[in-house]
């Protein structure tokens, strides 16, 4: 036998899931998810669940990054990737002489 609030909040996850895995979407899509999102924050904050409404409030207050998930499909984690190592090469060569060095070994590794 089922609980009907697990299954509910399982049905909840699914639709939240396949809103927010949308990429790339027209202007005009954009436009017809953004509400629907919208209703599907303040459920979750109205949620009796502490973590539902927690849920909802992070989500609250990263709307505008999420809205911007479904207009765009770059992302800058490439770049990240690169700041990212450029960094250990930095702790692992506890500093360099120069800034020629660096730069060669930068080089190297990530180009």
């Amino acid at each position: 036998m089922q609980n009907p609030a697990i299954d509910a909040i399982y049905q909840f996850q699914q639709r939240l899931h396949s809103l927010l895995m949308k990429r790339a979407l027209t202007q005009h899509v954009c436009r017809k998810v953004i509400p629907t999102f919208l209703d599907m924050l303040v459920e979750l904050k109205q949620s009796a669940f502490k973590a539902l409404a927690s849920l909802g409030k992070t989500l609250g207050a990263w709307k505008d990054e999420v809205a911007r998930m479904w207009r765009f499909s770059k992302s800058n984690g490439i770049t990240e990737g690169f700041h990212r190592k450029m960094k250990l090469i930095q702790r692992r060569a506890y500093g360099f002489r120069n800034f020629e060095n660096y730069r060669v070994r930068v080089k190297v590794l990530c180009g």
